[in-house]
């Protein structure tokens, strides 16, 4: 099945409406990934977890630790935090991630508030 950015996004999307009012806030990322991988693979959807991104820097590929925590379909990529509130580091660290896959779509997810709709946000690579 073709899917765009936007319609992943809104299944991500109602998956972490169904976690976050399960389970609440408070969690590590850790369980909060797993959970919405689980979710996502119900969905059927193509899911990558902890994705190791090399960088290039003349042609030469660095592993240098860069790992996305959920790629969906190719398309989306999900960066899940549980903290106190986000950091400006938070969204270039997703920024980055977008630029080195040439991904278009990236949710920054902090399952750590109160009302998990504060704590979603898009943050787009040429879309």
């Amino acid at each position: 099945m073709f899917y765009t950015e936007n319609k992943l996004s809104k299944i991500i999307v109602n998956c972490c409406f169904k976690i976050h009012s399960t389970l609440g806030p408070g969690l590590f990322e850790s369980v909060y990934e797993n959970i919405l991988a689980y979710e996502l693979s119900k969905e059927n959807l193509k899911i990558e977890i902890q994705k190791a991104l090399p960088v290039y820097y003349e042609d030469v590929k660095m592993d240098i630790g860069f790992r996305t925590d959920i790629i969906v379909e190719n398309k989306v990529i999900i960066e899940i935090k549980s903290v106190e509130e986000l950091n400006k580091v938070h969204y270039k660290q997703l920024q980055t991630y977008l630029k080195l896959t040439n991904i278009k779509l990236g949710l920054l997810i902090n399952f750590n508030e109160t009302l998990i709709k504060e704590g979603i946000h898009r943050v787009v690579n040429n879309l």
